[in-house]
């Protein structure tokens, strides 16, 4: 099986950059391993020798090896993993081995939790730093003294630029680097764009993000997906800093911003109270908490009274649509915070329309039973499936008035529920993109009165 093998230069047994292990020792942990992709962590192949002259390159024949890539060290080891994370992308792997120094491992693990997922499985085999067969292994170019004050990156200075994992302000600067490197990233796919819903009072934010401007490059996942998965391929590091886009964008602070825990069930989270495992709703009358529902074909629905000024969010597939996840979210507004119904106004955001959804017959039929209209063609094998009627019909039998929500069947305001599957350029979907795809939220606040 074809696997990708980082050989780590960076790293040596102390803090602050060093040796890492050497070229015997890395040629021997590689060998009848399989078929490779070698990539060189911080230089050159060649640019630690043994003592007998050889180096890197002289030890790979010995081994399967597809190809050799240089993950030059004149960027950060952040830059440099980003990179080596793309490189394993494009060529569609995900079993990593590591060569490393036991000090390199415990630094490589860090980024690892912020720049993988649990899709790449990685493998650590750490070189021992009295190994015989790499003493002697040294950059041709490097002093004999590691503190010298000619190295940039010396141990002797713990505080240097050069080094990203010296102490600092008491975050880990793993951590720092990481968050500095996702910021310079360019925005993909445009600037970002949000639709909005003429319906919600100005005294509330709100907003339903699209696909554009975000930093995430998988073809599924560009660019602003907004939800990290251990089944998919963008990592926390990317998908808080497109929310932090997407915060800045929208005009409310990245760190307020809560979403539903989807569970596929009706759940609803009142703010304030004990928070479940799992909801698909949330509900607060509180300010400075922005509240969100995520969607990639599910509807996310938001709720807002202006007479209480209450709000909720939910997360409606077609099984929450079945349980009563909407009006299981206005139930709460009523019962929680003394709401009426009829005061309360629904914005259904993009989602899959009945043009490209479709279930089993016997799924199906659960949502005929809400209203026959549901199911345009129930005598097929994979009858269509409307979902968002669906959730219309049970809001207005619940008490909230048909003007007062936001939908595909209303054509006198700017539309805000267009079908995800069917406009790739501005949504996620996971009918059309498979199973590692992105997902856009909708989201909404109280605003501070002065």
């Amino acid at each position: 099986m074809s696997e990708a093998v980082l050989v780590d230069l960076i790293h040596g047994p102390g803090p602050g950059p060093g040796l890492g292990p050497g070229p015997k020792c890395s040629g021997s942990l590689l060998e009848d391993s399989g078929s490779h992709h070698v990539f060189l962590l911080g230089g050159k192949p060649d640019r630690y020798r043994n003592r007998d002259g050889t180096g890197f390159t002289d030890a790979l024949p010995s081994i399967s090896c597809r190809s050799v890539h240089v993950l030059d060290s004149s960027g950060s080891t952040a830059e440099c993993l980003f990179r080596f994370k793309q490189n394993l992308d494009q060529l569609g792997l995900s079993n990593i081995r590591v060569l490393t120094t036991p000090h390199g491992r415990d630094v490589l693990r860090v980024y690892q939790d912020l720049l993988f997922t649990q899709v790449y499985c990685f493998r650590y085999l750490t070189c021992p730093t009295t190994c015989p067969g790499c003493a002697g292994s040294a950059h041709p170019d490097s002093p004999g003294d590691p503190d010298s004050p000619g190295d940039p990156d010396s141990p002797g200075d713990p505080d240097s630029p050069g080094d990203p994992d010296s102490p600092g302000s008491g975050v880990h600067p793993s951590v720092e680097d990481v968050s500095r490197l996702v910021q310079r990233l360019p925005s993909l796919r445009g600037q970002i764009e949000v639709l909005k819903s003429t319906l919600i009072p100005d005294c509330f934010g709100h907003g339903f993000s699209t696909r554009s401007g975000g930093v995430s490059s998988i073809p599924t996942l560009s660019s602003l997906n907004l939800f990290s998965s251990r089944r998919r391929r963008d990592p926390d590091a990317l998908v808080l800093e497109n929310r932090r886009r997407l915060a800045l964008h929208a005009g409310f602070h990245p760190l307020t911003l809560r979403l539903v825990k989807v569970a596929h069930a009706s759940d609803v989270w009142v703010a304030g109270k004990a928070e479940p495992e799992s909801y698909d709703a949330m509900v607060t009358d509180r300010t400075g908490v922005v509240i969100a529902a995520p969607g990639a074909d599910c509807m996310p629905l938001l709720f807002a009274d202006p007479v209480s000024k209450v709000i909720g969010a939910a997360h409606a597939g077609w099984k929450g649509t079945v349980m009563g996840v909407a009006m299981a979210t206005v139930e709460a507004m009523v019962k929680e915070f003394g709401c009426r119904a009829s005061d309360i106004v629904v914005a259904v955001g993009p989602s899959v329309g009945a043009c490209c959804f479709t279930l089993d017959r016997e799924q199906a039929l659960l949502l005929h039973c809400i209203h026959p209209d549901c199911v345009p063609d129930p005598e097929s094998a994979t009858p269509h499936v409307n979902i968002r009627l669906a959730n219309r019909v049970l809001l207005q039998r619940g008490g909230i008035l048909p003007e007062h929500i936001h939908d595909d069947t209303v054509t006198e305001r700017p539309c805000v529920t267009p079908c995800t599957s069917c406009h790739p350029e501005h949504f996620f979907s996971c009918v059309r993109d498979g199973p590692n795809f992105g997902t856009q939220v909708g989201f909404l606040w109280i605003r501070e009165t002065d």
